[in-house]
């Protein structure tokens, strides 16, 4: 069976030969160390921002390399669409957003173009280009139709909230201007889904849709405030996926309990990471394993960086034994492999799964 077969069994929620294994994405860092396990051609360690165009496509082979060694199901395609110097430390991206460079990790946001509704009048937004796909691209060159080609893609809260500079300026707006945020949204959403048409129609198998709506304890806003600002520019999104046949899952950190029901009625067909500080795999699972193929649950905060090669073949054991029973499961990192996963952690990870994860998998085995 092929991995993308075995994705394609998760999403119809029926068993495949073996859990599938699939991570949302790979920092810089953390390709060449786990490459480094591999092949000793590694490309200089630096941010992917100061690269070359040959060192981004020597990064991106190896990164295919380790994908191929590792045998997983999935490939993660990041829509590439650049940005540029701004100040030393500082990038601005296509939009305008500025950006904070990080050692580890994503870049911060810092300001936006958007900071007062006055601004939104005279914005022109970004139109997508066949060439933010280049990573979807080559991946399809090199692996053809034998894994699953992820689109990895920003969603129109994540768009927004950069825009206006961060969430801390974009949701006062609620309150005090809403039909602002419905009209940055609408900006924002019809971006998503001129991009979405034109990546699908460069081959993503599977979209998933990229921004956080929670941390640890809860999530940003109101059930209510989801069901009125966001839940009806997902559930565009949602549509045209479906429209094109392909499946479309949420990503979100954080304590997602409140958003569950929502998120199953904007009709995405799974969630992904399912983060173990915060929510229970097996609760997920007894109450969402129906409706959504999960995706994730392994501690990338925690056990990918401090644990031993133990703890995570135990982590791991526990929970294929949750959540893979009856399929509807793909096993993951608790969001992806940062700079702070130990590589030998993370290959730990994979061969634990494929110790534990052949089927008929039964409840609690």
């Amino acid at each position: 069976m092929t991995g993308r077969e075995r994705i394609e069994k998760a999403f119809l929620h029926r068993e495949p030969d073996r859990v599938p294994i699939w991570e949302m994405a790979f920092n810089e860092q953390s390709i060449i160390n786990i490459g480094a396990f591999f092949t000793d051609d590694l490309p200089p360690l630096q941010s992917v921002h100061d690269m070359t165009l040959q060192e981004k496509l020597a990064l991106l082979t190896l990164l295919f390399s380790l994908i191929e060694e590792l045998e997983l199901d999935g490939f993660p395609s990041l829509v590439l669409v650049g940005s540029a110097p701004a100040g030393e430390g500082f990038v601005r991206d296509v939009w305008g957003s500025v950006y904070q460079l990080s050692e580890a990790g994503e870049p911060v946001i810092k300001d936006g173009p958007i900071s007062r509704p006055d601004d939104l009048a005279g914005f022109s937004p970004y139109r997508p280009r066949e060439s933010d796909f280049i990573m979807l691209a080559a991946a399809k060159e090199r692996f053809g139709n034998s894994l699953s080609q992820i689109l990895v893609h920003p969603g129109p809260f994540q768009l927004s909230r950069n825009l206006t500079g961060g969430m801390e300026r974009f949701f006062p707006y609620i309150r005090t201007n809403p039909r602002f945020v419905h009209d940055i949204m609408r900006m924002t959403t019809d971006y998503v889904l001129d991009s979405l048409h034109m990546g699908i129609g460069l081959g993503a198998d599977i979209i998933c849709l990229d921004g956080d709506f929670a941390y640890n304890r809860s999530t940003f806003m109101s059930p209510d405030h989801y069901g009125e600002f966001f839940l009806p520019y997902h559930r565009e999104i949602v549509e045209l996926a479906h429209s094109k046949d392909k499946w479309i899952f949420k990503h979100s950190d954080g304590n997602m309990w409140p958003l569950m029901d929502q998120l199953v009625e904007a009709g995405f067909d799974g969630f992904h990471p399912i983060q173990p500080q915060c929510m229970d795999i097996g609760k997920v699972k007894a109450r969402y394993g129906d409706s959504l193929c999960l995706i994730g649950n392994i501690d990338c905060a925690f056990l990918l960086p401090s644990g031993s090669e133990e703890e995570v073949e135990g982590a791991v054991a526990e929970t294929i034994s949750l959540a893979a029973p009856g399929g509807g499961f793909i096993l993951s990192s608790s969001n992806s492999i940062h700079p702070g996963c130990k590589p030998e952690n993370y290959i730990a990870m994979v061969k634990a799964t494929r110790e534990y994860g052949s089927y008929p998998i039964g409840p609690g085995s």
